[in-house]
């Protein structure tokens, strides 16, 4: 089973790819509650280079609210991640599929929400 959602655009810039994410998300109910800049980590911990690689923590707050009412301890796997990383030829934009995730978690009705979730972050993805 595939983990992830993902898109490709060639010839991109990482900052474009990020704007349009980050309004797509938006536009899907999504906020980014969380950012990580990999690439500029990964140079300051460890003095290597590496493409470009963020990490956003995106949130839908009534998805989100939903599942930690069905199960309170789901918010160790929250938020869902969407990472752009710049690969040969362009950037890739990668959401967590939260079918995937969740299938740790036996709870048919928290399964069902993430079903919800998977079908947002597509169109999200699919509109960036």
């Amino acid at each position: 089973m595939a983990y992830t959602i993902n898109r490709m655009f060639p010839d991109a810039r990482l900052e474009d790819v990020d704007a349009r994410t980050r309004k797509a998300l938006a536009d899907h109910g999504f906020g980014v509650l969380t950012e990580i800049d990999v690439e500029a980590t990964m140079k300051k911990k460890l003095d290597v280079e590496m493409p470009g690689y963020r990490i956003l923590g995106a949130c839908n707050p009534k998805m989100a609210w939903q599942a930690i009412g069905i199960e309170p301890r789901v918010g160790a796997m929250l938020p869902c991640n969407v990472i752009l990383r710049e690969v040969e030829g362009g950037v890739e934009v990668g959401a967590i599929d939260p079918v995937a995730s969740m299938q740790a978690i036996d709870n048919v009705e928290l399964h069902a929400v993430a079903g919800q979730v998977r079908d947002l972050l597509a169109k999200a993805v699919a509109a960036v």
